[in-house]
């Protein structure tokens, strides 16, 4: 898949490319908005991005776990060079230790990404601040001909580039998952 964004201050515009995506197939998990007046977005109906993705929770944490595991099989093989393993105690305090390292970088991770917008729209701070919006579709390339037609469609939507999609499996859980809980009563 691969991600299509776009650029446009108009929302009435950018409902009618939603619905006319979704009657060409392509599903809501791939169709995103993301704006600063999620009020505005939310009264169009439109898929916003979730307040969390909005932020680089994901990706800080990530890079928090990294550290911490780096960090935390630094210090259990300290504690064997040293020898501290070989006392009475032995392992179990310093793999306490590994294991609250480990929690303690990747929640700060986590932390330090909740304070700071997501890696991915970084690039569009700038526009959301002036009250623009990104439409943002993951698409598959056999999905790429409908998808082109539609946005050809709609002269005031700006191209702003591509970017890694979500994967595949991804977005047909996600599927998978709205159409079960359209099911539920």
């Amino acid at each position: 898949m691969l991600r299509h964004y776009f650029i446009s201050s108009d929302l009435d515009d950018l409902e009618k490319v939603e619905q006319e995506l979704e009657a060409e197939g392509i599903t809501e998990p791939q169709i995103h908005i993301l704006s600063e007046k999620d009020a505005d977005v939310e009264n169009h109906h439109l898929h916003e991005v979730e307040p969390v993705l909005k932020q680089d929770v994901v990706h800080s944490t990530e890079i928090g776990a990294v550290i911490g595991f780096v960090i935390s099989s630094a210090t259990l093989m300290l504690a064997y060079e040293m020898g501290w393993t070989e006392t009475a105690a032995g392992w179990l305090p310093f793999i306490f230790l590994a294991i609250v390292i480990l929690g303690f970088c990747t929640w700060e991770g986590g932390f330090i990404g909740i304070q700071k917008p997501n890696v991915h729209f970084e690039r569009f701070q700038e526009l959301l601040h002036k009250g623009k919006h990104v439409l943002f579709v993951d698409v598959d390339s056999n999905q790429e001909p409908v998808f082109a037609k539609v946005i050809n469609a709609h002269p005031k939507l700006e191209p702003a580039g591509l970017g890694s999609a979500t994967p595949h499996w991804v977005v047909r859980w996600q599927d998978k998952f709205h159409s079960f809980m359209k099911t539920m009563p």
